[in-house]
């Protein structure tokens, strides 16, 4: 599978000393490269330097943001400060962003929604992606993403897909991406199947979220970049593709919406 890029891991959960491991597995699986996303901008640094251990046939790159279940423990940041840490050349999205209303209680929900304007709104002052965490969220998020593209529009990536069929295909309306994980491999996800089967070939991303959602066949270990190669297996299997097919098509929606990486 030469190409492949894991769109969404998260490298600050390994040591300093497993991460040239890891990049090696990486590359035997077929990868070219790897996102490592921020959920804290208080991490930014981190993030940054994570870079660092990429090569010119194993990049990574990074974004930086607040993920949702964060929000309450500082001031929601201004959309000049986030603009201000992400207008570097490794930063190549905002987020992870959005809302979860699985772990947010209700009084925290206009916290969450705030914050996600605003990773929004630095997103299109910087053109490039925001990336968006949703659970039990769906309405809201369309919502908000829909009233933001109103204003103006800016790229839009769905990740870790665990929603209904209406939030994808509102987030395709808008010219979004949707980012598959392990998920899609486990046994009771038929529904997360179906949507990778019917959605648009060139609005499709494959993803680990690493070190959390090991794919099947992997499932119960500690995830890491080198499976997402599984998961683009059984997206490639459920839409009667080539796996080296689906692997540059996905790698070329990539390109496509990671402006900053070409």
């Amino acid at each position: 599978m030469p190409g492949l890029i894991d769109s969404h891991c998260h490298l600050d959960h390994f040591s300093d000393e497993e991460l040239p491991v890891l990049l090696s597995a990486a590359k035997e699986a077929g990868l070219s490269g790897m996102v490592t996303i921020g959920t804290r901008l208080s991490h930014a640094a981190q993030q940054k330097r994570l870079t660092g251990f990429g090569s010119p046939d194993m990049r990574v790159w990074c974004t930086i943001g607040t993920h949702p279940d964060h929000v309450e423990e500082v001031p929601v940041p201004s959309v000049q400060d986030i603009v201000a840490l992400a207008d570097t050349p490794e930063v190549i999205g905002i987020g992870e962003t959005g809302l979860d209303y699985f772990h947010g209680q209700e009084a925290v929900r206009p916290l969450q929604q705030e914050s996600f304007r605003r990773h929004i709104q630095a997103a299109r002052a910087l053109d490039i992606p925001v990336i968006i965490h949703a659970r039990q969220a769906d309405e809201d998020v369309a919502t908000i993403l829909e009233e933001e593209s109103a204003i103006g529009a800016f790229p839009i990536l769905l990740h870790c897909f665990a929603s209904g069929p209406q939030l994808a295909e509102r987030v395709v309306a808008l010219g979004g991406y949707v980012s598959f994980s392990g998920i899609a491999t486990f046994p009771k996800c038929e529904e997360i199947r179906s949507v990778a089967r019917e959605l648009p070939i060139d609005r499709i991303l494959v993803e680990t979220d690493a070190p959390y959602l090991a794919p099947v066949p992997q499932r119960g270990k500690r995830n890491q970049p080198a499976f997402v190669a599984h998961t683009a297996r059984r997206i490639a299997h459920e839409r009667g593709l080539e796996v080296a097919d689906f692997a540059e098509q996905t790698t070329r929606n990539f390109q496509r919406l990671f402006r900053k990486v070409r």
